[in-house]
């Protein structure tokens, strides 16, 4: 029932977008600490700055989402907008080990937001 209310699905797409977001905006130390390998954790003023700058654009995102009405088109080009971060998340911890096995919550954020979006599509009436 609640999968075929395209507000709430849109709803749901917000909420990685606020949580980890918000997390990356009010605890960037700890993001770094446990997101990045040892190697390439800086733990500056400027390294905590750019982590919390994404979380903010993290929370605008998902604040869009949020508020705003998806169309069906909104869900088709939310979920192709999703795919490259599916390669960024492998890349990064793969084959350029950047990122640690933390970086799963951000994979399983993406798959789950995926999901939604193509059940929004799925749901949606198409517009006129």
């Amino acid at each position: 029932m609640y999968l075929s209310n395209p507000m709430i699905l849109q709803r749901l797409i917000a909420v990685p977008f606020l949580v980890l977001g918000a997390w990356c905006l009010l605890l960037p130390g700890m993001v770094e600490t446990l997101t990045l390998r040892p190697e390439h954790q800086m733990n500056t003023t400027a390294s905590r700055l750019f982590i919390g700058c994404f979380g903010a654009q993290a929370v605008l995102s998902g604040l869009f989402a949020f508020f705003s009405r998806f169309t069906r088109t909104t869900f088709l080009v939310y979920g192709v907008a999703l795919l490259p971060f599916f390669w960024f998340n492998y890349y990064f911890v793969f084959a350029e080990p950047v990122f640690n096995g933390w970086l799963a919550l951000d994979f399983g954020a993406n798959v789950v937001m995926l999901a939604l979006c193509v059940q929004g599509w799925r749901v949606t009436p198409p517009e006129k």
